[in-house]
């Protein structure tokens, strides 16, 4: 039995509804995608903030933290990473937020982003031979304080890492911007140069 052409349009209809949903959907996670890479120094500012605090916080009662203030080793403390993570951030949004931009291409964005990250690691690394070198201390002791451990000092450093990496993109696609709107302005300007010379060839044919 052969379909009528009511089925047929229907089934039709149905395929074209299913084809722009699928193409609706297509344009929406492109623009999502768009605008995790365009705020990719927001989101990653906010998690260097968050992520290295709530770990802290998992390791430490507040009673700890405040103690771990007023009696700051820096063999044993751990509260200094979290806080070099918000300052970093901090500093690094902040400047990202001042610069436009031909700033942002070639500025104090990435040179300031290099120098707070590297400067924090080469930090990390140092108090990571110091606090790994000794016996796991800690309230719960054992491998979960360690594991903790290792998950706070990695964080802070994957994080410093992906601050250079999202500044260098953000100056690459920046660069690329300004080179494109200069290609548009040298094009424009040229065909306003080449235009008044056209009209003067065209008047002094119009006169002979």
């Amino acid at each position: 039995m052969g379909f009528s052409k009511e089925e047929i349009s229907k089934s039709r209809g149905l395929w074209s509804s299913l084809w722009r949903g699928i193409k609706t959907l297509f344009v929406l996670f492109t623009m999502f995608f768009s605008f995790l890479l365009v705020s990719a120094p927001i989101f990653l500012a906010v998690a260097d903030a968050l992520l290295p605090s709530a770990l802290l916080h998992r390791l430490s009662s507040p009673a700890n933290l405040s103690s771990h203030l007023t009696n700051y080793d820096f063999r044993h403390s751990l509260i200094d990473i979290p806080l070099i993570s918000i300052v970093r951030s901090a500093v690094i949004l902040c400047v990202y937020g001042f610069c436009d931009g031909p700033k942002l291409s070639r500025g104090p964005y990435l040179t300031i982003t290099m120098i707070c990250s590297i400067s924090s690691l080469i930090y990390i690394s140092l108090k990571a031979a110091f606090v790994f070198g000794e016996p796991a201390i800690g309230d719960g002791g054992g491998n979960y304080f360690r594991a903790a451990e290792v998950a706070l000092f990695l964080s802070s450093s994957v994080l410093a890492i992906g601050h250079i990496v999202v500044a260098y993109r953000t100056s690459c696609r920046e660069r690329r911007k300004l080179l494109v709107f200069k290609i548009d302005i040298e094009a424009v300007s040229a065909c306003k140069n080449v235009y008044p010379r056209y009209q003067k060839i065209l008047q002094q044919k119009r006169l002979k």
